[in-house]
């Protein structure tokens, strides 16, 4: 019996990632570094995994929004990641500050409801309230919910949809050209969620910062030319809990190469946390407060 027989029914990369929320690179990533997944080929070599292996990853996708690390629980067994999720779900409250009713919108599919909530909110409490004091606490309590099985993939995707809708429009909406610092947003190749980067650019815009973002997986080289070209004064990159740890940390490194001194590099995102002393040369931007805090930083360093 050959590997796909074993494995029937399966499901591709492509179903992988749609299923788990965790990005086909990333799994790559892991099969080279961990030795999990591991996944038949079919005749044109194309990945398939089989049932038990799509479980496990969505167990680990659970821990991660916890704040796991990867290389922690990549290689655990499937009964050891269920301790740690009992364990982390006895542990777990709501997000303080998190409106339910925003949240059941997002269990019940509501979109429209949604959408219009998060204009309601944002008309009442400004960009950087509505950020600090609906979105950040909105994104805990979906991660809350996600590991108590209250809310799957579509509603997760629900959810970062509606809230990248009215970010970009009230970031559109004061968006100015002449503002300093220029920032230059984006992420690393492998790192596709863009939440972290608007909510950034939600911070700084409304302080007079003109913010440029090149979007999500942009190779080093293209941020290096568009950072010289564009003249900006800052990089800014956001990084998930996902993203492997190392991983960002050596492409830091290799970005503040590339890059004239006279460009700052920020990075902030659950990967990067607490790894300061590991990236001479970038500032690591904790929360959403260090982002205000490092640009009243730079300000009065380039007075």
């Amino acid at each position: 019996m050959n590997d796909i027989a074993r494995f029937e029914p399966v499901h591709n990369i492509a179903a992988v990632e749609r299923d788990t929320g965790i990005a086909k690179d990333t799994l790559r990533v892991w099969e080279r570094r961990y030795g999990f997944p591991t996944p038949a080929r079919d005749a044109n070599g194309e990945r398939l995994y089989a049932p038990e292996q799509v479980d496990k990853l969505r167990l680990i996708r659970r821990l991660l929004d916890h704040g796991r690390r990867p290389a922690r629980i990549v290689g655990a067994s499937v009964d050891e990641l269920s301790r740690m999720l009992d364990e982390c779900l006895a542990t777990s409250a709501a997000a303080p500050g998190c409106d339910g009713s925003l949240l059941e919108l997002v269990r019940l599919h509501r979109s429209v409801e949604l959408a219009q909530a998060l204009r309601h909110a944002l008309m009442k409490q400004g960009l950087q309230r509505f950020v600090a004091d609906t979105v950040a606490p909105l994104a805990a309590a979906v991660g809350e919910a996600w590991m108590r099985g209250e809310v799957d993939v579509p509603e997760e995707h629900l959810f970062t949809e509606q809230v990248q809708n009215v970010l970009r429009g009230a970031i559109g909406a004061q968006a100015a050209s002449g503002g300093r610092p220029r920032v230059l947003l984006t992420t690393f190749p492998e790192e596709e969620h863009v939440l972290g980067l608007l909510m950034a650019e939600a911070m700084l815009v409304p302080e007079g910062a003109c913010c440029v973002s090149l979007g999500t997986r942009t190779p080093l080289a293209d941020i290096r030319s568009a950072a010289v070209a564009g003249g900006f004064d800052i990089v800014g990159l956001s990084f998930s809990i996902a993203y492997p740890a190392r991983q960002a940390i050596e492409g830091l490194l290799a970005l503040r190469e590339m890059l004239p001194t006279t460009v700052d590099i920020w990075a902030g995102g659950a990967a990067v946390r607490d790894k300061q002393k590991r990236l001479p040369g970038v500032r690591v931007v904790g929360d959403l407060d260090g982002t205000l805090a490092a640009l009243q930083q730079w300000r009065a360093q380039h007075s």
